[in-house]
């Protein structure tokens, strides 16, 4: 039997049969489709949407913003569930580049399906369609193809029968997952064929737990056991493997120290005894010591990126190795080290068993112990901080961080923010705190905290953004109102580039082009420019408010949390009162030569602290 279809009416019924399937929990995989019509899209996907409601659609403002919105439902989701996202061709298929390299870095599993060139190419060239002289099947969605974890473009109908299985099978693979692009050519989207009624039937796509290789797991074991200084690197693949629990059991069990990268925050409570917290250039005291000591790293679900590894200058001991505990075969060999290439949680709990009584010694625990002690005593000071106004944004964050519950999620992606937050945050939900570190995506919180109020509708989300990641994609609060997806956005008004104004200071220079002011000549030195957050806010459908103190913060957020609708909280911040770094370094090269005597400076200090990079591959 076959069913007569147009290829995006088919690719519509195709995709609400999809589920995947782990631990004997079956969820449906797509949520919904995600899309902006124009030209290239509107009479193939968008009549195939409208004609067929069973894969719900959502309009939002952005193209960008609408793959943001899916990779944080996807993360939020354990990557167990997505979302697909259909745009037109040309400047419509392009502008959701940036989120698919955000996906595919973050190893976020998305559906993107941009409009294409017309298949047939007799009325080429179309409108948006770019012409290259030396191939006529080359179109704007070429870009898609290194930032894709699997990339095709649909020429014939009947290709779907194959293009979307594969395509399925990379979205729900845990080690190969991210930006999956079929590119769908206009004229192709309205054709009709006879597609086989049986490859519309429902598909559960099994996620494995694989174990790790028996011999390597024997030796890891034996590495454990002879380790004075162990210590664990907590990953997000920690997270999406759900594997929180198993590793709270581990450590309970030896006593082997935590830290965690972005993505990793929230693997342990924050109150867990052998939680040390934040790792790497924006890591805690603690956790940087133990690491530069310690003799044994076991990283769990981590890719090792340079703000974990401190640019390669986080583990000195001589004699340090590495275990690397990874789904995917690439990460699991970094730094040299042994391969468990394996399921987190399966891996975990094998080791648990087999390391039967051992546990660290007296005097490690107690080193542990005391760097936690000194690290909360740290944070209330940086909590406790009262200027202004404006006030300090650690101040802030020690007040969103009370205000919110145990189960309620922190969402950021960008600026000076994300380092304090890995700091100061205090999670107690392996989901409670959403980071985008991967990419560091200036426009992703808002959209992002949608995304993670879909997946999550029962929880409350905070989204905390700065004002210039705010002006770039500010419009999503439209689709938030839309939905009915309350958020509670709190912006730090600092007028300009905070952390890329301090990261130009410390380079030498004077933070050129981060501050928000008018032009004076041939610089950028008048007067702030007056935005009006609250207005802008407020125009866009929601409930803003200014605060301009810590208690009027505390009220604004209390009264936010009772309301059914999304708050806009506008509070400025001092932009000279600074979360210091702690036992760590970050590889940002210096001009060799310049005529400023603070640039020399600071790269004589630069070429001193890159002696400590310790290259592994």
């Amino acid at each position: 039997m076959t069913r007569r279809l147009t290829v995006a009416q088919a690719i519509v019924a195709f995709l609400q049969n999809q589920f995947s399937s782990r631990d004997g929990r079956e969820v449906r995989f797509f949520e919904a489709c995600i899309g902006i019509f124009g030209h290239g899209n509107v009479a193939g996907m968008g009549q195939a949407l409208e004609q067929d409601p069973g894969l719900r659609y959502i309009l939002c403002r952005n193209e960008q913003a609408m793959v943001h919105t899916a990779a944080a439902f996807a993360k939020m989701s354990n990557r167990m569930r997505s979302i697909v996202c259909t745009t037109s061709i040309g400047p419509g298929a392009t502008n959701m580049a940036t989120g698919a390299a955000l996906a595919t870095i973050n190893r976020l599993p998305v559906l993107l399906l941009p409009g294409d060139i017309f298949a047939k190419r007799t009325v080429a060239p179309v409108l948006q369609q770019l012409e290259f002289s030396g191939s006529q099947d080359v179109s704007v969605n070429d870009c898609f193809k290194p930032i894709s974890r699997y990339w095709d473009r649909i020429n014939r109908p009947e290709q779907l029968l194959t293009s979307l299985p594969e395509a399925m099978r990379v979205l729900t693979s845990p080690a190969e997952t991210g930006a999956v692009t079929l590119c769908l050519p206009q004229d192709v989207q309205a054709e009709a064929f006879d597609f086989p009624e049986d490859w519309f039937r429902q598909r559960t796509w099994f996620v494995p737990r694989p174990h790790a290789d028996r011999r390597l797991l024997a030796t890891a074991t034996e590495w454990i056991r002879k380790a004075k200084r162990p210590l664990i690197i907590a990953g997000g693949g920690l997270i999406y493997s759900d594997a929180s629990a198993a590793l709270a059991q581990f450590v309970s069990q030896t006593g082997i120290p935590v830290g965690e990268t972005q993505a990793g925050k929230g693997s342990l409570a924050y109150d867990h005894p052998q939680q040390l917290g934040a790792v790497g250039v924006t890591g805690t005291p603690g956790a940087n010591i133990t690491a530069r000591e310690a003799d044994l790293v076991i990283g769990i679900g981590t890719r090792y990126s340079d703000f974990t590894t401190a640019s390669k200058t986080a583990f000195q001991c001589p004699t340090v190795r590495f275990i690397n505990i990874n789904i995917a075969e690439f990460d699991s060999h970094k730094q040299s080290a042994l391969p468990l290439t394996s399921d987190a949680r399966a891996c975990l709990e094998e080791l648990t068993a087999a390391l039967g009584d051992f546990r660290v010694d007296a005097e490690y625990s107690a080193r542990v112990k005391e760097h936690r002690e000194k690290w909360e005593i740290e944070v209330d000071r940086i909590h406790g901080i009262r200027i202004g106004p404006p006030i300090s944004q650690g101040e802030v964050i020690g007040i969103v961080n009370q205000v919110c519950s145990a189960k309620d999620v922190v969402v950021c992606a960008a600026g000076s923010l994300p380092g304090d937050l890995h700091k100061l945050w205090r999670t107690r939900d392996s989901k409670g705190y959403h980071m985008e570190y991967g990419f560091s995506c200036m426009g992703y919180e808002i959209a992002g905290g949608i995304g993670v109020k879909m997946a999550a509708p029962e929880r409350e989300v905070f989204v905390m953004v700065g004002d210039g990641s705010y002006l770039m994609m500010a419009q999503e609060i439209v689709t938030a109102v839309q939905e009915g997806h309350k958020l509670n956005i709190v912006l730090l008004d600092n007028h300009g580039f905070s952390s890329i104004g301090g990261l130009s200071r410390a380079c030498g220079n004077r933070g050129m082009g981060t501050d928000y002011r008018y032009r004076q000549g041939d610089s950028y030195s008048g007067g702030t420019l007056p935005v009006d957050f609250v207005a802008n806010a407020a125009s866009l459908g929601a409930h803003a408010v200014r605060a301009k103190t810590g208690s009027e913060l505390r009220t604004a957020l209390v009264d936010a949390r009772k309301r059914s609708e999304t708050t806009v909280v506008v509070v400025e911040t001092a932009i000279d009162e600074r979360v210091p770094g702690y036992e760590s370094w970050w590889d940002v090269p210096i001009a060799e030569v310049a005529k400023s005597p603070a640039v020399r400076e600071a790269r004589s200090k630069y070429e001193k602290a890159r002696q400590g990079e310790k290259i592994l591959s």
